[in-house]
């Protein structure tokens, strides 16, 4: 059980949907649209129910108003803010986010700032109510994608381009701010920017130290603080800006209420010479070096700035309210809740030491698209957040757990919590040859348990939760028998484990039906030993059934509600455990799969066909049976994500597609570039099978699709 804490506790958690909308040529890529959050009003409800006290909340110039006031459409908007009223939210409410405006305006268009202000003064004419603004989110980051790197519109490669967005950005902030407070004289701005520090060889230390000074220019400017003697003062009059446009800001400077402050494990930089150690994507310089800008997390022994001192940075420069106003990773469940929890613990140790920091925010709640490639295609790349919208409806995540805690005042207790972020683990180094000092593990009193080390799942568990820093332990047969009440007893009162894997079970179909008995004894009474055991000792368990508890009259993909119907023997000792284990326990997670493939045995279908096709022997595959097969590496990931998110109930995961054996074959051979020549095809009844099989036992889902297609896993399978 978690246990209160100060109920006096100030900190908040704040929310925001990743809301982009971003121009790259004459194409607009758009967030809200993506993840589907543009025509789901209901999803508020479902970000209330975490307690959260604000949100960052588009109302975007390029949405609303595109082209121009006139015919502004302000029916979505309205509906949304006043949903969010109802709710008890705030909503801080943005403008333009990481955006160039309408098609009639841009970055670097003269009058940005003041159509901006026109728009702005527009929004709190409507909504008089609004307290809360961000006018641009990030323009720093913003003007460098746009003016220095050439991602997204108008596509500069130059100092002057960059500046010319930075300054327009800015000064359209502290316009909007001016219009808005005409209007709401009492209205605050809560300005965002992600402030990564940049490290470096000895060689390239100028490069770093001029962008660790370039870091601050969106706020110093906003701050009056780009005098004659700024650092940056010269290199924006080299650009090309005039003393006049400067001399505008410190007349005119407009300090945010409160410094929000992004920082993603990819906002520090590491700049080296050695541009052979590098990839070549990371490959630029400045004109007097070559170097590799990579993630400092990758190189740097020492590791991330972290959270803590970047905030301890901003408030000593600026002495301003401090707000975490994106906190985000893309990567399995367990490190998306120890980057959160650690950006929240690093912002109470903030407060005690009596430094103004109002909140951290659950940034991309219902996920991103795309930013893998810098939103600058859309190829549908997809990372989860708080919600994970691989379902019909947005799924809440162990996130939203978390953040629930958090904001009644519980800590979270979660054993996987006790273990350190991988950005603290010496496995973050891809580039670099020194040793970080050893990061201290403490070992968690609540293991995952593994049942089943002889076997490929078992096995593939073990691996993952070793990749993943999950504490377990993977038992034999010998160390717990899961057909023994007793064995099973003794081993949970042993080890307390917090969760349970069943990757036992007796799995030889044909053999099955010469020995049914053995089969129903490992398979549904094991099983169910397991589950009773498991609920009394209150261990969640996740144990795995099979595509084979349907007997293939269908001719559309089986999901989760469909009738079973087996034909064989293992498909009835699969059909009868589901049942029982849900009996025994009331949040049982089973997962119903096929047909596995992976890299690390030597015996599942694919490695076997491969084999034999290669040495040019004749490998026999049924042409007429259709399956669905899962690569085993990402039915792990998906299951212990779901674990860790509380899923309970059945659940079908599979790489979604479905094909025949003898199609499987092909495809496996055609990606690794062997002739098919001694494949034989033939039909299901002529391979001279024991057991009866379903002639289509494809799966589908009518909970989720966590697993990516089956031409990634294969072709993942000859790298992983």
């Amino acid at each position: 059980m978690a246990t209160l804490i100060n109920s006096k506790q100030p900190l908040e958690i704040w929310a925001g949907v990743e809301c982009t909308v971003n121009r790259v040529g004459d194409e607009y890529f758009d967030q809200l649209e993506r993840n589907g959050h543009a025509k789901r009003i209901e999803d508020l409800e479902l970000f209330a129910l975490m307690g959260i006290t604000a949100m960052r909340y588009p109302v975007l110039w390029e949405k609303i108003a595109p082209n121009g006031l006139d015919s502004a459409d302000w029916s979505w908007a309205d509906l949304r803010l006043k949903r969010l009223q109802e709710l008890e939210i705030r909503p801080i409410v943005g403008l333009v986010h990481h955006g160039s405006g309408p098609p009639c305006t841009s970055l670097i268009d003269p009058e940005f700032p003041e159509k901006l202000a026109l728009y702005a003064g527009a929004i709190a004419k409507r909504y008089p109510w609004v307290m809360d603004y961000t006018p641009i989110n990030e323009p720093l980051t913003t003007a460098r994608f746009s003016g220095l790197y050439g991602h997204w519109y108008p596509h500069g490669r130059d100092n002057l381009t960059f500046a010319r967005a930075l300054l327009g950005q800015c000064r359209g902030i502290i316009q909007a701010m001016r219009a808005i407070r005409q209007i709401n004289p009492h209205a605050k701005m809560i300005q965002t920017e992600d402030l990564g520090k940049v490290y470096s060889s000895p060689i390239l230390n100028y490069q770093a130290d001029f962008e660790n000074e370039r870091r601050w220019l969106s706020f110093d400017l906003l701050c009056g603080k780009v005098t004659p003697d700024h650092p940056m003062w010269h290199y924006l009059r080299y650009c090309g800006i005039t003393e006049t446009e400067l001399a505008w800001f410190l007349e005119n400077f407009c300090p945010p209420d409160i410094m929000g402050i992004n920082y993603y494990l990819t906002s520090d930089r590491y700049l080296d010479e050695q541009i052979e150690q590098y990839p070549t994507h990371c490959h630029g310089g400045n004109g007097k070096h070559q170097y590799a800008d990579v993630e400092a997390v990758r190189v740097r022994a020492e590791g991330i700035t972290g959270h803590y001192t970047i905030l301890k940075e901003v408030w000593q420069r600026y002495q301003l309210p401090l707000a975490v106003t994106e906190v985000h990773l893309n990567c399995t469940r367990e490190e998306q809740l120890r980057w959160l929890y650690e950006a929240w613990n690093d912002a109470l140790k903030l407060q005690q030491e009596g430094i103004d920091i109002r909140s951290i925010t659950a940034w991309a709640i219902l996920g991103s698209y795309d930013w893998n490639s810098l939103v600058t295609r859309s190829v549908g790349h997809y990372e989860s957040g708080v919600f994970d919208l691989r379902a019909p409806q947005p799924r809440a995540t162990a996130l939203a757990r978390l953040i629930r805690n958090l904001t009644t005042g519980n800590v979270p207790t979660h054993p996987i919590l006790d273990i350190p972020g991988w950005w603290h683990r010496s496995k973050r180094l891809l580039y670099s040859q020194s040793v970080p000092d050893p990061i201290r593990v403490r070992p968690s009193p609540r293991p995952l348990l593994i049942i089943g080390a002889t076997g490929t799942l078992g096995k593939a568990f073990a691996r993952l939760c070793e990749t993943r820093e999950i504490s377990y332990r993977l038992l034999s047969r010998h160390e717990m028998d899961i057909t023994n009440p007793a064995s099973v007893e003794t081993v949970l009162e042993q080890f307390l484990p917090w969760a349970v894997v069943n990757a036992a079970g007796y799995v030889r179909v044909d053999d099955a039906e010469r020995e049914p008995d053995t089969c129903f004894k490992i398979n549904t009474e094991g099983a169910a030993t397991l589950a009773m055991a498991c609920e009394r000792h209150g261990a969640i368990l996740l144990t795995f059934s099979s595509d084979l508890v349907f007997d293939g009259t269908g001719s559309i993909p089986y999901v989760e509600s469909d009738a079973i119907a087996p034909i064989n023997v293992y498909g009835h000792s699969k059909a009868i455990a589901e049942e029982r284990v849900l009996q025994a326990h009331h949040n049982a997670l089973i997962i119903r799969t096929s047909a596995f493939f992976g890299p690390w045995d030597e015996y599942n279908f694919v490695t076997l066909a491969l084999r034999q096709l290669k040495a040019g022997q004749p490998f026999l595959a049924a042409e007429d049976v259709l399956i669905s097969p899962t690569y085993v590496p990402d039915l792990v990931h998906a299951s212990l994500d779901l674990l860790i998110d509380g899923e309970y109930g059945v659940w079908h995961l599979t790489n979604q597609e479905a094909i025949t054996w003898a199609d499987l074959a092909r495809m496996a051979a055609k990606e690794a570039n062997i002739s098919v020549t001694p494949l034989v095809t033939l039909p299901m009844r002529e391979m001279n099978l024991i057991a009866p099989r379903p002639s289509y036992s494809v799966l589908g889902s009518n909970k989720g699709h966590l697993l990516p297609c089956l031409e990634s896993a294969m072709s993942r399978y000859f790298r992983d």
